[in-house]
């Protein structure tokens, strides 16, 4: 799986409403309500990269309200389980 973050600025009487579509998009695991900059911050995971562009260009763009976004690719993700993998394997040192 290919992980992103996008960055969301939405319209402000739209966050709530803009944040449950986003949410039920496939391929977006998850969206946070923020303070700072941005307004919601959504995960999104594909199996290629490809499909970045339906999931966010095509459907996460289209969401009524959302003003902006800034995309992130992750090229790694680090978690408490690959963590404890790790040292499952003995890599922990």
């Amino acid at each position: 799986m290919i992980s992103a973050i996008v960055l969301i600025k939405v319209e402000v009487a739209r966050i709530p409403e803009a944040a449950q579509q986003i949410a039920e998009i496939e391929g977006i695991r998850e969206v946070y309500s923020v303070t700072g900059e941005i307004d919601l911050v959504a995960v999104a995971r594909v199996s290629r990269h490809e499909d970045f562009h339906d999931v966010i260009a095509d459907r996460l763009n289209k969401v009524p309200g959302v003003l902006e976004t800034n995309t992130h690719i992750a090229f790694r993700t680090y978690s408490d389980e690959d963590l404890e993998a790790g040292f499952d394997l003995g890599l922990g040192g």
